[in-house]
């Protein structure tokens, strides 16, 4: 097809007149028939150019006012009339109302031949479709190639962009974006563009569900906002075996899109899907890797082997690193129903989006309403919880830890303080270690003293420093008394406290140092009772 506007440059046509309706010169031509019967209603369609000499037609304006308005309701692209064999012109009352309806009327002098002019259109029209065929052909040779090389979704939107010359913006269905390619149209700013892309990342997941379900994969165009300044754009659904996973957005810009731009975009949903399906078998495989490897470190069967090593290292793990466990438990009954499971997959998708922007290795180990990861000291747990924070979660975090064999600790410790957790809140291990140690927790009380002496006990008479802290500690921290009862000189007591507050890195002047101190006092004779 033609616009009428682009007929009106052909040889045939040069001569003629729009006398009404020129604000409808961009309808399409689809044929050209010539009909010069009274009505010529029953011989045409939407699409068509009319041509007629006016042989027969209505003399009253009456009539062929309303004749006019027929016309235009049938979706005719205008009409011609040879002048001035039978009608020397058209009348102004037909002119005003093709002027309103928008209805191009036009007046051919007689002298040029119908036969000429049909067949200037619609060899225009072949050529078009032979070009159009050729640009689809060669969109879709691009997509298909893009479909084997793409790295990425960027990749694909970058190539239809260019493809269609027009901004093209991937969305997730829970509203972010994946990838955006513009196009600087004349008169659209950088703050117009920034505007769109806000509009659309708020498109909610209600809306994208609605819409899979009434377009399939059509692409369904999206009006402008009143007074927003913004381009019309069309959505296109991107969905694998009926699950929405993406939307695809194409912003109209000054030109509408046209139909070969249409078929792009279903095409290119396809590609996109495809992509997002092999993007998910090979996260997958990579998941059950990481699976398997955090498994092992957590069920302390981890073996140093050059393959082992290779994994973590391709897996963005170092084998002499300190981590902490962090495990993300929700608040579902277990075990998890069809719900609970698609939910515990989302949760996990954003925890993998947030460790990917910290630059953190993104591997999970799932298992029944908990998500549980390493994290390396450089990164703060509360950088974790204030993207994921909700009211049915729970953050809990280990103590760090260094190398993989240690890893199982910390996994110990999660473990241990998850029956003390509620939701809506992050707790650390440390945070949590005295309240249980209160509540009479033997595995508390073993992790507390442990934190707090093993830095003394692993150094030369670790043994005797503890037991020089202990008394003193008991003694309320008085120098006399504890040398007086350690039977040893007041500078030999110095020497050993100094040593163990450097070891154990201890502030006595601190009310909660003492506080533990004297704690563990009490725990040491519970033990020895």
């Amino acid at each position: 097809m033609i616009k009428l506007v682009q007929a009106l440059k052909l040889p045939s046509l040069q001569q003629a007149t729009v006398v009404a309706g020129a604000e409808g010169l961009d309808r399409m031509i689809r044929w050209v028939p010539i009909v010069d019967l009274p009505n010529p209603l029953p011989w045409v369609n939407a699409g068509d150019f009319l041509l007629t000499t006016g042989y027969g037609w209505p003399q009253d304006e009456e009539k062929l006012c309303d004749l006019i308005i027929q016309l235009s309701k049938r979706g005719l692209s205008g009409l011609g009339l040879a002048v001035p064999q039978y009608i020397d012109k058209i009348p102004q009352a037909a002119c005003a109302v093709a002027n309103e309806l928008h209805f191009p009327l036009l007046e051919i002098p007689w002298e040029i031949q119908f036969n000429t002019i049909t067949e200037e259109i619609l060899s225009s029209i072949l050529t078009y479709q032979y070009k159009l065929q050729e640009q689809s052909g060669f969109i879709h040779q691009e997509l298909m190639r893009i479909a084997f090389e793409a790295k990425d979704l960027q990749e694909i939107a970058h190539t239809l962009g260019q493809l269609i010359e027009r901004t093209i913006i991937i969305q997730h269905p829970e509203g972010h974006l994946m990838a955006v390619h513009t196009l600087q149209e004349d008169g659209y700013t950088a703050e117009n563009t920034e505007q769109l892309l806000h509009e659309i990342s708020t498109f909610s997941k209600e809306q994208a569900q609605h819409l899979s379900l009434r377009s399939g994969s059509q692409p369904i165009r999206i009006q402008d906002t009143p007074n927003s300044n913004l381009y019309s754009r069309y959505v296109c659904p991107i969905s694998i075996k009926k699950e929405l996973v993406g939307l695809l957005w194409i912003v109209e810009g000054q030109q509408p899109l046209r139909e070969e731009d249409l078929r792009a975009a279903q095409s290119a949903s396809i590609v996109m899907a495809l992509h997002i399906s092999q993007q998910r078998a090979l996260a997958s495989l990579e998941a059950q890797l990481g699976y398997s490897f955090l498994d092992s470190l957590f069920e302390g069967e981890f073996n140093t082997t050059p393959q082992i090593l290779r994994r973590a290292e391709l897996l963005g793990f170092e084998p002499e690193g300190v981590y902490s466990v962090g495990t993300l438990v929700m608040d579902a009954p277990v075990p998890l129903s069809h719900e609970g499971i698609v939910k515990r997959e989302r949760l996990a998708d954003k925890l993998k989006q947030k460790m990917q922007e910290l630059k953190i290795p993104a591997v999970l180990s799932l298992t029944q309403n908990q998500i549980i990861f390493l994290l390396p000291t450089r990164v703060q747990s509360e950088q974790i919880w204030k993207s994921m924070k909700d009211t049915n979660l729970s953050f809990a975090v280990s103590l760090p830890h260094r190398g993989f064999r240690n890893v199982r600790q910390g996994y110990r410790e999660v473990s241990s303080i998850l029956p003390h957790i509620q939701f809506g809140q992050h707790h650390r291990y440390q945070d949590l270690l005295v309240p249980r140690v209160l509540m009479g927790d033997q595995d508390a009380r073993s992790s507390f003293l442990s934190k707090l002496f093993d830095p003394i006990h692993r150094s030369k008479n670790g043994d005797v420093l503890i037991r020089t802290l202990l008394t003193f500690a008991r003694l309320g921290f008085q120098l006399k008394k504890t040398a007086d009862e350690l039977k040893i000189h007041p500078k030999t007591l110095r020497y050993r406290l100094d040593r163990a507050i450097s070891l154990g890195d201890f502030d006595l002047n601190e009310a909660e140092t003492q506080f533990n101190l004297q704690l563990a006092v009490r725990l040491n004779t519970l033990e020895n009772q």
